[in-house]
């Protein structure tokens, strides 16, 4: 089956989608994007993504292209042109196609949008979680506004790559107090021995994750305890349990840390049964 993007007011079949030569994001890294999952063909947390989008428009003051309603009939429109039940969407702002300065192009240069969407293995995520992940570390060396969902990724795929060839699936980036701030593309979370759950706090030094906040719903209603607080490497090898959040991997649990087995190196009972099950009883569908 084709696949179908939409770029700049048009749907198009992905062979023939194309973006300026010139596009800001593509020479500078200057635009935002975000990830929805997609389930049983709904989109999960569309507001939230759309909100955290805004922030981030924001913060680098690149105007919204769209009113939100419309940018909404897209994601639908591009999800439902490419048949995906279970899967993304990817939805991509920049500051659009000038003539290369580092400055800012004139007030009148139009915003680039880029959707796309994919289907992605249900089953096999749901099989990841049952065996659990392996993740590594290394120094954080992103940008300190990693709070802002910026295409400006290369610390993170570097560190990608740095996990998928030391045989795991995801790196935690360490500041350099020795504290863990985040996955590559997740937020981080750890079980203590007294069943305590702790997150890095969501200030500028992580991205606030919507997976992350809809945990914390999940959490509270479970009546379960939460830090949010930095931990250290050392901690998290101690841990009882860790696990990782994202909207493409929901709840992932964590079972060895730079080698070694985390709690019994299998996925514990609070992120693989309780959390992950649970998830999206407090999601939002659209």
């Amino acid at each position: 089956m084709s696949r179908f993007a939409y770029v700049n007011g048009r749907y198009r079949p992905l062979r023939d989608a194309h973006v300026h030569i010139e596009d800001r994001g593509y020479q500078f890294a200057d635009g935002v994007y975000e990830v929805c999952e997609v389930r049983d063909g709904r989109l999960v947390d569309e507001r939230r993504h759309l909100e955290r989008l805004q922030r981030s428009l924001s913060e680098l003051r690149i105007r919204l292209p769209m009113p939100l309603a419309a940018l909404s009939v897209v994601l639908h429109e591009t999800v439902r042109r490419n048949r995906v039940r279970d899967g993304i969407v990817y939805l991509q702002i920049t500051r659009g196609a000038a003539r290369r300065d580092h400055a800012f192009p004139p007030p009148e240069t139009a915003p680039a949008v880029v959707v796309t969407a994919r289907t992605l293995d249900r089953e096999k995520g749901e099989r990841a979680a049952l065996d659990g992940i392996a993740v590594i570390t290394l120094p954080d060396q992103r940008w300190p506004r990693v709070d802002i969902k910026s295409v400006s990724l290369l610390p993170n795929v570097l560190a990608k790559q740095a996990a998928r060839e030391q045989g795991a699936r995801e790196a935690w980036l360490v500041d350099a107090k020795g504290f863990v701030t985040e996955g590559s593309s997740s937020n981080a979370w750890i079980v203590t021995a007294d069943r305590k759950l702790v997150t890095r706090p969501a200030d500028t030094g992580i991205l606030r994750g919507i997976s992350r906040t809809v945990l914390l719903d999940a959490i509270r209603a479970q009546g379960l305890v939460l830090e949010e607080r930095p931990f250290t490497v050392a901690e998290a090898a101690a841990a009882r349990e860790a696990f990782v959040t994202s909207a493409s991997q929901i709840v992932l649990p964590v079972v060895k840390i730079d080698g070694k087995p985390v709690g019994g190196g299998a996925p514990g009972p609070v992120a693989a049964a309780s959390l992950r099950r649970e998830f999206h009883r407090h999601a939002e569908f659209s």
